[in-house]
């Protein structure tokens, strides 16, 4: 049985993929020369076993949240250089407690509810390709802990209007699984962001997504006819018209 692929807690991209070691020297070269420096030694990137995360400050209430290693370091960092770089230093001062893996609604209000109870703070996570420290639990003493509320098991398109071309999506689901869903109804949303591969649908809305094939009348706020949120104190829903 061929082991589910996972994506790398430290970084951009899936595990085992990327540049091959003579290809990393390559590059090595190739920066060296180009800046006049001495020859560059190539970091390697960190292992679970070697991280000394903090321990978690709460404790699992049910079986959609989780404490593993490999989770709460996942959700460290987004992908910024920042980012990266502080995670090949092993430096994971402040993962979250606790991440949260909701399968619908309920759970996103079983969550929040929860957190309100304990008094922990709640970080949505949609791909993790935040860039400006949005995903990082570093909440200060105000809170007793931190939890991640990990969006991607809310991955799909609900509803297809054909005739209006509209569809009812939920806020987890990255670009190319969000694709897949439209293209056997003849639709596609059109927006390609750089971070396409591994950024959500409810990310793109929240940071009012561009980028290099995603401009002017690609930009996704110019896509969003209604929005349904949950929040700590209740739901927030927006009239459904016609863009």
């Amino acid at each position: 049985m061929t082991p589910e692929r996972r994506r790398r807690f430290w970084g951009w991209g899936w595990e085992g993929e990327g540049p091959a070691p003579e290809q990393q020297q390559a590059i090595a070269r190739l920066l060296a020369a180009r800046f006049a420096l001495p020859e560059l030694r190539i970091a390697e990137p960190p292992r679970l076993e070697e991280l000394r995360l903090p321990r978690p400050r709460l404790r699992p209430p049910t079986a959609i949240f989780s404490d593993a290693p490999y989770d709460r370091a996942a959700h460290t960092y987004g992908k910024s250089f920042r980012d990266v770089v502080r995670a090949l230093r092993r430096e994971f001062t402040h993962p979250p407690d606790l991440v949260a893996f909701p399968r619908s609604e309920d759970d996103v209000r079983a969550v929040l509810d929860w957190a309100a109870t304990a008094g922990a703070a709640v970080i949505p996570y949609g791909g993790g390709s935040s860039v400006v420290g949005g995903v990082e639990a570093d909440v200060g003493k105000r809170y007793p802990g931190a939890v991640s509320l990990d969006l991607s098991r809310l991955d799909r398109v609900l509803e297809v209007d054909r005739t209006s071309r509209a569809a009812r999506i939920q806020a987890g689901v990255l670009g190319p699984a969000l694709e897949d869903q439209l293209r056997p109804h003849g639709l596609t949303l059109r927006h390609f962001p750089q971070s396409f591969e591994f950024s959500s649908l409810g990310g793109w809305i929240a940071t009012r997504s561009g980028g290099h094939y995603a401009t002017l009348y690609t930009h996704i706020d110019e896509f969003v006819e209604s929005l349904r949120v949950l929040t700590p104190t209740g739901t927030i829903e927006t009239r459904r018209l016609p863009g």
